[in-house]
Order: C-alpha cells, then sequence, then structure tokens
C-alpha cells in the first residue's frame, strides 16, 4: 500500500506542528517567490469583501496557485492544503503587522475587547478544490502598556495575524475564547479532519 500524504502549502511552524498531532503526513510545498507576488493569491482586501469571503478566497487561492505550481513540477500528485487566517475587528480585518509600532497599536486597540479569528482551509487536486471556515470569538483582559510593549519587544507578534499568538506568551492576555483553540492557532483541526477525509485521507 502506498503512503498516504499531502502537501502543505504553507511556511508555518504552527500549521505544520498541527498537522503532525494528528498524524497527517505531508511534505511541504513552498512557493519561489512567495504567494503574495502573484496576482491569483492576492492578499489585500478587496472592496466590500466580508472577513468571512476574504478569507477563504485567499485560502483557495493559496491552495489552487499550489497545485497549479504541483502539475507544473515533476512530483507526484497529491491534495495540496492551504489556509488563511486573519482577525476581524468591529468590521475590519487585521492581518499581520507591519513593524513594532503597528503591532502596539493592534494590541493596544485589541486590550479589553472581543475579537474574531476566522480561519479558512482549502485544499485543491486537479480541478478540484473545497473549503471550510473555522470563526472563533477570542477576549483579551485589559492589558497595561508596559505588558504591550514587552511583547512587542519580544519579535512574537510580528509575523501573526492580530499581533499575537495563543500558543505563546500572548496566552496570558486571553480572558475567554469561544470556538477552535487550534483554529486560533492556524489549522482547524476538527474542519481539517473533515476536508483530508473527503478527499480519501485516512483519518
Amino acid at each position: 500500500m502506498i503512503d498516504p500524504r499531502i502537501y502543505l502549502a504553507s511556511r508555518s511552524p504552527r500549521r505544520r506542528e498541527l498537522l503532525a498531532q494528528i498524524g497527517v503526513r505531508f511534505d511541504l510545498l513552498l512557493f519561489r517567490s512567495g504567494p503574495r507576488e502573484d496576482k491569483e493569491v492576492s492578499e489585500d482586501w478587496l472592496p466590500g469583501e466580508t472577513p468571512e469571503a476574504y478569507v477563504e478566497r485567499v485560502a483557495r487561492a493559496k491552495a489552487v496557485f499550489g497545485a497549479r505550481l504541483l502539475a507544473s513540477r515533476p512530483l507526484v500528485a497529491r491534495p495540496v492544503l492551504a489556509a488563511d487566517t486573519t482577525l476581524d475587528f468591529d468590521g475590519e480585518i487585521i492581518g499581520k503587522p507591519q513593524d513594532e509600532a503597528d503591532a502596539t497599536a493592534i494590541l493596544t486597540r485589541l486590550s479589553g475587547r472581543s475579537h474574531r479569528v476566522l480561519t479558512a482551509i482549502a485544499i485543491a487536486k486537479d480541478e478540484r478544490v473545497e473549503h471550510r471556515l473555522s470563526i472563533s470569538d477570542v477576549r483579551f483582559r485589559q492589558l497595561t502598556a508596559d505588558e504591550i510593549r514587552r511583547y512587542v519587544q519580544s519579535g512574537e507578534p510580528m509575523d501573526k495575524a492580530g499581533a499575537y499568538g495563543i500558543q505563546g506568551r500572548a496566552a496570558v492576555f486571553i480572558e475567554e475564547i469561544r470556538g477552535s483553540h487550534s483554529g486560533i492557532v492556524g489549522l482547524p483541526l476538527c474542519e481539517t479532519t473533515l476536508l483530508l477525509r473527503d478527499f480519501g485521507y485516512p483519518l
């Protein structure tokens, strides 16, 4: 029997760890120049686009881009899994911070308030592409300016949507969550399992 494997189109170490946690065997499929430079994987927020539509579009585009890349290389055809995570704060999409000042501003806004974390996952194989969406509510306790400053200086917020990682030091900021912990980290394992099964992966 051929060992089942998929391709993961993501540079996120957190997504790799979560896939390994549920026993999924995968190889990384990395874009040579990065998906942001491909017009079909635009991460710009389009006018009138809801946070749900945005995150689903980006995840699907990444999966399709990965499948197209796979078809152009001498590699075994397997399903390509991609994901995208964003925050919805009062209807505004909050992505990764541009710099430390931006991270500080984002965390100051989130302090003492609730927001939504949306993670969409998509799988593409040949001409087929399917997706699922996980939405969680997260509430921060009131943060002090010194806490925010020290957290930003740690460097942890800089590559994370919403300028924080629930699996890292920012866990101490979180008063309450409703939804999927793994979805907030970046790969909702319940939805991922169901989607992989739809594509024939034995889970």
